[in-house]
């Protein structure tokens, strides 16, 4: 192994786009196990499924309406 690399050719790599990026979320304890259900009829780990749904979310532009003191329903947004 040598001691020093030299890197100043080296070029950038073309898949840094692509690199994920760590976060922490609270999820309910529902969802989790829908995804671990999924999960476990898809073999995709549930964290990529979860990933997977949401970039679809935000690529299709889905928007969430609220309402307090009920349950929240997706909408798609219009363009």
């Amino acid at each position: 192994m040598r001691n020093r690399y030299d890197f100043s050719k080296s070029r950038p790599n073309p898949y840094a786009k692509q690199l994920k990026k760590s976060v922490t979320m609270r999820l309910g304890v529902d969802v989790i196990e829908y995804f671990k259900a999924m999960a476990e009829e898809t073999g995709i780990p549930y964290q990529s499924l979860i990933n997977l749904y949401l970039r679809e979310c935000a690529q299709q532009h889905r928007k969430l309406r609220t309402r307090w003191g009920s349950s929240p329903s997706v909408i798609p947004s219009r363009r």
